[in-house]
């Protein structure tokens, strides 16, 4: 029996380190992509360095594996809360006016939920799975 959670073959340590990445390169890309001049289009890549930093932290500190993947799961929720501004600007009828924000936003609130879920089960099978 498998003693670890597995997404698509990868561990949640592993499928943390691409979320980061992933994070990262999209704050990135839409900052040169869009030619922003705001700070505000790098929340993504902001979000992202803590997210990779303590999934090193929790390969390397095994024995802290359990503190650094709850506080990556905090993080992966407040992406998931920051993408919830895009409610906002559908209620005002501004959604999607700027387009590279409004793509952010929706991209943090899938990912961040999403990242948030599969967090959450894999917490889920390792109390159950505990020896």
């Amino acid at each position: 029996m498998n003693k670890e959670f597995t997404f698509l073959g990868n561990s949640m340590e592993n499928i943390t380190i691409i979320y980061g990445i992933f994070l990262i390169i999209w704050g990135v890309f839409v900052t040169i992509f869009s030619d922003s001049q705001s700070i505000t289009s790098l929340i993504p890549t902001i979000f992202g360095l803590p997210i990779i930093i303590l999934s090193f932290f929790a390969k390397k500190f095994p024995n802290r594996k359990k503190l650094f993947m709850h506080i990556v799961v905090l993080i992966g929720f407040i992406v998931f809360l920051g993408g919830l501004d895009l409610i906002r600007g559908l209620i005002q009828g501004n959604i999607f006016v700027n387009l590279w924000a409004s793509s952010s936003k929706f991209m943090m609130m899938i990912s961040g939920l999403s990242f948030t879920i599969l967090c959450i089960r894999s917490f889920i099978f390792n109390r159950k799975n505990k020896s």
